[in-house]
C-alpha cells in the first residue's frame, strides 16, 4: 500500500499493491494497520474507525457533490472506484486551516485502482466520467440527515475546474438539492449560528 499527499497535504492518494498473474490479479482494498501506518509516517493523524460502507451508481455526467456533514457527526471518506472512472474532488473546510477553501482533485478508475483518504473537515464531490460508474467509499461516522450540508460546486470562489467536456454536451448531471446548495462563504455564516460552538473548526 503506497500512500501520497496531494497538494493539501491532509488529502491523501492510497495505491494498494496488486498481485497480477495470468489467472487474473488480487489486492487488499483496505487493510486498517497498514493504513494507519502509512499515514503515520506522513505526519498525519489516524482517522476514527470506519463505521458505513456506501455504493452508488452514476451516468456520465452525473455530478454528486460537494458534500459534508457537520459536528457531531463530521465524515472521512476513503472514496474508489470499481467500475467506470470518476474525477474526484476534495474541499477544505476547516477555518484556520493554512488551506481554507482550496480544493484538489483526482480521477479514480477501475483501471488505475486509486482510492482517495478526504479526512473530516472537507466537502467531497465527484463527477462520472462514464456511464456506469460505480463508487464505493467508507466513512468513519454514520448518515446524520440534520448534519448533512452541501456546497455548490460551482461557487467561483472555489473554482473547482470540473472535467466536463465532451460529457453530457459539457452539461453537468446535478440533484436539486445540489444545484440548490449555498457557497463556502454562505456556509460560515450559517455556521456561526448552528453550530457557535464548533465554527471555529470547520463551516
Amino acid at each position: 500500500m503506497k500512500l501520497t499527499q496531494t497538494r493539501i497535504p491532509d488529502v491523501v492518494i492510497v495505491e494498494p499493491a496488486v498481485f497480477a498473474d495470468e489467472r487474473g490479479w488480487f489486492m487488499e482494498t483496505f487493510n486498517e494497520p497498514r493504513f494507519h501506518a502509512g499515514l503515520r509516517e506522513l505526519g498525519l493523524p489516524t482517522p476514527r474507525a470506519f463505521v458505513q460502507d456506501n455504493h452508488s451508481c452514476s451516468k456520465a455526467g452525473v455530478l454528486r457533490g460537494l458534500h459534508y456533514q457537520l459536528p457531531p457527526n463530521p465524515q472521512g471518506k476513503l472514496v474508489r472506484v470499481t467500475q467506470g472512472a470518476a474525477y474526484d474532488v476534495a474541499v477544505d473546510i476547516r477555518v484556520g486551516s493554512p488551506t481554507f477553501g482550496q480544493w484538489v482533485g483526482v480521477e479514480l478508475s477501475a483501471d488505475n485502482r486509486r482510492q482517495m483518504w478526504i479526512p473530516e473537515g472537507f466537502a467531497h464531490g465527484f463527477l462520472s466520467l462514464a456511464d456506469d460508474t460505480h463508487f464505493l467509499y467508507k466513512t468513519t461516522d454514520v448518515y446524520a440527515r440534520d448534519c448533512e450540508r452541501s456546497l455548490h460546486w460551482q461557487d467561483p470562489a472555489i473554482g473547482i475546474e470540473w472535467p466536463l467536456a465532451g460529457l453530457n454536451g459539457g452539461i453537468a448531471i446535478v440533484a436539486p438539492k445540489d444545484a440548490q446548495a449555498v457557497t463556502l462563504a454562505q456556509a460560515r455564516e450559517r455556521a456561526a449560528t448552528e453550530l457557535p460552538v464548533w465554527a471555529p473548526f470547520a463551516v
